[in-house]
């Protein structure tokens, strides 16, 4: 008779997923978790403890409730006091601390599994990019990982290149105008200035700057994976791709993820938008839904920079003017807190704006009354704005939102780019620029074209 653990090894594969414990990582890793989950993979889906409340809190226990035939939610600690915590450096003390003091935690979870009545053994480890303490784990316990990079291979490129662009001195920068100098020798890109390969790059006039040690270090241990898994596709970067590839032999574009999510689910009838999302650390305004259903078709403006981007006062009235100057309706998720001028609010009529604090983006932006999207450039955000088929007002401003907008506006040709010091004539333009319909709208058609090749790579391939 075989023994209870040998029986166990030949069940089916057990894969932990780990992301990073923010909303840019934790959406798309739960996504892919889905898609393994869908192709008869055992799935335990890893949050820290304080996402997992944050999470009840927002969403309910029911969201994290899991599936009793093989998908479940585990948590473990993120290593940081609450004095840590309550610190103004919050994303630093994080990674910090993750790095740290995980491994542990991660290492005895996957041995309480094991021991887990009904439970497969785990098989893999898929940690996303920033976890590869994760990828030390698997490798200690024997176990196959695969490393998800949430962001574009473009970005993992430029990435890849830190540690030679500070042997050749590029940095620390000694000036802002260094940020402009072109680099033109980065395998598989176009020419690029120097501070969109990473905007830790325009922080770096500290030689220890740890935003920017940290990501190089996590670049590095990508090695590590037994392979990458980007959530891209083969036509938006190929000449990236073919480079990438180089470099790391077992590298795999699955992408846009929720598009090919709602692709494993179309012959399943209606089924919940969150089927398609992920879990939201903020609560959300679905009322916008209905909203945005009174507006004309391709009417709307949506303004959406992210859970990092904190405007300034003068940053948020220049957005606001340059919005009512532009005449179109908007739908604008502003954070909680952020002072609008008073007297914007009673100028533009209420029946133009709606005003939100977090909302189901993916849902809007496949809404048919939204006709562009303001964005930071967040890799989830960009896939979500292509796979929509919607053109993009580009405002970047942090990691690698840089190069992913400069991807946006000069190489697939979906969005115009902002200055770094943004103005309300410029927002009145570009909005209106790339919110233009017809034989002239030239970003509009470029953004359909991308949206119809992704479609037809969800229809015509086996994808998971």
């Amino acid at each position: 008779m075989e023994t209870t653990v040998a029986a166990k090894a030949k069940a089916r594969p057990h894969a932990v997923v780990v992301p990073y414990p923010c909303s840019g990582n934790i959406n798309p890793a739960l996504q892919l978790a889905k898609l393994l989950y869908l192709q008869g993979v055992y799935v335990t889906f890893v949050n820290t403890e304080h996402n997992h409340r944050r999470v009840e809190a927002t969403e309910g226990a029911e969201a994290l409730r899991g599936r009793d035939d093989g998908f479940r939610f585990e948590t473990i600690p993120d290593g940081l006091s609450d004095a840590e915590r309550a610190v103004d450096d919050y994303g630093l003390s994080l990674s910090m601390a993750v790095s740290q003091r995980c491994a542990a935690p991660l290492r005895e979870l996957i041995a309480r599994l094991s021991r887990t009545a009904g439970v497969p053994l785990v098989t893999c480890v898929v940690p996303t990019f920033l976890m590869s303490f994760a990828l030390d784990v698997a490798r200690e316990l024997g176990l196959e990982s695969v490393l998800l990079f949430g962001c574009s291979a473009a970005a993992l490129m430029g990435h890849t290149r830190l540690p030679e662009l500070r042997d050749k001195g590029y940095f620390p920068i000694k000036d802002e105008a260094e940020l402009e100098t072109m680099i033109d020798w980065i395998p598989g890109m176009l020419p690029i200035k120097l501070g969109d390969i990473s905007g830790f790059l325009r922080r770096a006039d500290d030689p220890d700057n740890f935003g920017l040690r940290f990501n190089e270090s996590e670049t590095t241990n990508c090695a590590k994976a037994g392979a990458v898994v980007l959530n891209t596709f083969e036509d938006l970067e190929p000449v990236v791709l073919a480079a990438l590839r180089v470099e790391y032999p077992c590298v795999y574009t699955i992408g846009p993820l929720g598009s090919l999510l709602r692709h494993h689910h179309a012959d399943e009838g209606a089924i919940a938008d969150s089927e398609f999302t992920g879990l939201s650390l903020w609560k959300q305004d679905t009322e916008v839904v209905a909203w945005l259903d009174t507006q004309e078709p391709g009417s709307v403006v949506y303004l959406n920079f992210g859970s990092h981007t904190v405007l300034t006062p003068e940053q948020t009235a220049e957005f606001a003017w340059g919005l009512a100057a532009a005449g179109y309706p908007f739908l604008w998720a502003v954070r909680e807190g952020a002072a609008l001028p008073p007297e914007f609010l009673s100028e533009v009529p209420e029946g133009r704006r709606r005003l939100t604090t977090w909302c189901p983006q993916e849902r809007v932006l496949r809404h048919h009354a939204v006709g562009c999207f303001v964005t930071h450039n967040g890799w989830n955000s960009t896939c979500e704005s292509i796979a929509a088929g919607g053109p993009m007002v580009c405002w970047p401003g942090f990691a690698d939102q840089y190069t992913n907008s400069k991807y946006a506006y000069e190489v697939w040709w979906v969005g115009a780019r902002l200055d770094d010091e943004v103005g309300r004539e410029q927002v009145a333009c570009r909005v209106r620029e790339v919110m233009m319909r017809g034989e002239d709208s030239g970003v509009r058609a470029s953004a359909e074209m991308w949206k119809a090749k992704g479609h037809r790579l969800m229809t015509s391939s086996a994808c998971v």
